[in-house]
């Protein structure tokens, strides 16, 4: 729309699921390219919003925002006791080697422990390389700092190049205003 002249992403997000983040990451990431996009945690950008905040050509914070949880985890819930003393017995029915891999009513065993932790790894250096891109450092600086896993607060996430300032929201946006990038 050549009407619209920038684009802001106003985010307040814990994340969430990897699936569809790394597609709309990029998204953003090629866009930036059409027009400028800034993008804002306001006052929370966690993991998968993090990761998609990365991608705006500029990304900032509010001073009581907080950015980060660059990481994945996935769980694994045994029910077997509850259910055995329960008096419930849980037959699974599949077709396929590893189909029911993982499932909930037995312990895990190691090597369906290790495919878990092998797709998590997977999906940590696809978020990792995203961040390395979107924010212009190497992945071993993303590794090696910015929070490894932890959310950090505005001042931190800036000195460690989380994003590139702190700024309320409203100044932001009278920043974009003023400088005629922004259109309300």
């Amino acid at each position: 729309d050549d009407s619209v002249s920038q684009i802001l992403i106003d985010i307040d997000s814990p994340g969430g699921s990897v699936y569809g983040v790394a597609e709309l990451a990029d998204e953003v990431f090629q866009a930036r390219s059409q027009k400028p996009i800034v993008a804002i945690a306001n006052s929370l950008a966690a993991s998968a919003a993090y990761w998609i905040g990365c991608s705006a050509n500029e990304f900032y914070v509010t001073p009581g925002g907080e950015v980060g949880s660059i990481g994945v985890w996935q769980a694994h819930q045994d029910f077997s006791k509850a259910l055995d003393e329960s008096g419930i017995k849980t037959t699974l029915i599949s077709a396929g080697t590893y189909k029911v891999e993982g499932n909930p009513y037995g312990p895990l065993d190691p090597e369906a422990q290790a495919f878990m932790q092998s797709r998590v790894e997977d999906y940590y250096q696809a978020f990792v390389q995203a961040v390395a891109k979107g924010r212009g450092v190497s992945s071993s600086e993303v590794t090696a700092g910015m929070g490894q896993g932890r959310v950090l607060g505005a001042q931190t996430a800036a000195s460690q190049r989380m994003v590139d300032g702190v700024i309320t929201f409203e100044r932001l946006l009278a920043t974009l205003h003023k400088i005629g990038r922004a259109h309300v």
